[in-house]
């Protein structure tokens, strides 16, 4: 491994697996584990998990117990405690809530061709895979995206939020969904333990 300029380092109950590279000022928490990846000007907070084949640009920060896993790009980022951008994910000038799962093929468009625009993603949101996030928007806690979807517009919390169907003409956005997705849950759930009685 290639570890240079890392300011703060709980080495002896973290581990750094070989093939990672750790540059400029870095901080890595206690009981991370890093696996095969790049890590430039990051901080890592305690339990955060990374790689393999991640990349850690400047300005990141990986709360505790957070996730950045394969073929993941993060840039000036902050991601909640508990938050996972499992793979094949680009987050680049956003803020992410904790408890958020980030499906395969998240992307955050952050440069509209002039300037950087952020990203503001909420606690408990659950982005369904190859989802676009034009920048600037928001998706408020506990929202949900379609699959295939590109968000261009600001997700209320709890909805459901997508162009679903072969043709993405226009986005469409589902309010209530999270309480009405949990009641349906309940039911179900209740129902099969009255047929198992």
């Amino acid at each position: 491994r290639d570890v240079t300029g890392v300011q703060t380092c709980a080495l002896p109950i973290s581990t750094i697996e070989p093939g990672t590279t750790i540059k400029g000022p870095t901080e890595i928490g206690a009981n991370c584990v890093i696996r095969h990846s790049y890590i430039d000007r990051a901080t890592l907070h305690d339990g955060v998990s990374v790689g393999p084949f991640a990349y850690l640009r400047p300005g990141t920060v990986l709360r505790n117990r957070a996730k950045a896993g394969t073929f993941v790009e993060i840039k000036n980022s902050d991601i909640g405690a508990g938050t996972k951008v499992p793979h094949l994910s680009y987050i680049g000038d956003a803020t992410v809530g904790e408890k958020t799962n980030l499906g395969a093929a998240t992307i955050t468009a952050n440069y509209d061709g002039y300037t950087k625009n952020r990203t503001t993603i909420g606690r408990g949101v659950k982005t369904s895979v190859d989802t676009t996030l034009m920048a600037p928007v928001s998706i408020g806690d506990g929202a949900f995206t379609a699959a295939g979807s590109v968000i261009g517009q600001d997700v209320p919390p709890g909805a459901l939020a997508g162009s679903p169907g072969v043709a993405r003409a226009n986005q469409k956005t589902i309010e209530g969904y999270a309480e009405r997705r949990a009641a349906r849950a309940a039911a179900e759930a209740e129902n099969n333990a009255e047929k198992s009685q």
